[in-house]
């Protein structure tokens, strides 16, 4: 998100970078999801690209909100200073851009799980979910967790490079360098604190019978009951395996196609 840019344009980079994000990192996402719902793993490409549709438009959509939030955000917290943000100030802003994504994000995200677990087309699968209990399923994890990845992704990113460009600078001459500490952080930041609500919400969505899971204060019982702690930890392997490179390829992506799309901005 760039102060540079209007609402818009960081609504069209942003879904620009989502989509190129989930479709590279799509197999990661499809791992965790089994994982936490104890089902088998598949290494077929037809199955670990199941519902990559419903995962690009989510992605792509939550983006383009979180793109567009931030910079709003940014934009109203800076007013007419023309300043750098303080770190909770860009962290503020994340959480905030975060929160609002979830209202799209989750939905979609209910949708792909139903097709990685059961399969079938999109169509079908929206009919089956096609009630407000049902859809609405998960949302308060979801919310949570796009949140702290937002501000994970976002926030932090930026905060660190350039307290490493600042206090470090022969080692972090240039902002490719200290990207890559930058999204090793700004993932371990997104992944463990929000991995306890994504397992919750991913359980919930995966079971809209309630066979298992109930509301997600019944989900956390359960999933404590059956492993305590490393219950609500389970595909965090794979989740940040896939934070680290989305943190690193978003830091990059949203610094380098603005400037493609919309050149008169950075002049």
């Amino acid at each position: 998100m760039s102060t540079k840019l209007n609402e818009f344009q960081n609504a069209t980079v942003g879904m620009v970078c989502g989509v190129i994000e989930v479709f590279c990192l799509q197999p990661f996402n499809y791992a965790k999801n089994m994982v936490q719902q104890g089902q088998p793993l598949s290494l077929d490409p037809r199955k670990l690209y199941r519902g990559v549709g419903a995962n690009m438009v989510n992605m792509g959509s939550c983006t383009m909100i979180q793109f567009s939030a931030g910079g709003a955000l940014r934009k109203i917290v800076m007013g007419n200073d023309a300043r750098k943000l303080k770190a909770h100030e860009e962290m503020l802003c994340g959480i905030g851009a975060g929160t609002i994504s979830a209202t799209v994000g989750s939905p979609l995200e209910l949708i792909m799980i139903q097709q990685q677990r059961k399969g079938g087309n999109t169509l079908q699968t929206i009919k089956n979910i096609a009630s407000p209990s049902i859809a609405s399923r998960g949302f308060v994890g979801a919310a949570v967790r796009e949140a702290l990845w937002t501000c994970g992704y976002l926030s932090i990113p930026p905060i660190v490079r350039g307290k490493l460009r600042e206090n470090y600078p022969e080692t972090f001459d240039s902002d490719q360098k200290a990207r890559v500490p930058a999204a090793l952080l700004g993932g371990l930041f997104a992944c463990y604190l929000t991995q306890p609500f994504d397992t919750i919400k991913t359980c919930m969505q995966g079971d809209i019978e309630r066979k298992t899971f109930g509301t997600l204060t019944d989900t956390a019982k359960i999933l404590y009951k059956e492993s305590s702690i490393p219950g609500f930890y389970r595909g965090a392997t794979f989740r940040y395996g896939r934070m680290v490179i989305a943190v690193g390829m978003l830091d990059y992506l949203q610094s380098a196609i603005g400037p493609i799309l919309y050149p008169h901005a950075f002049k």
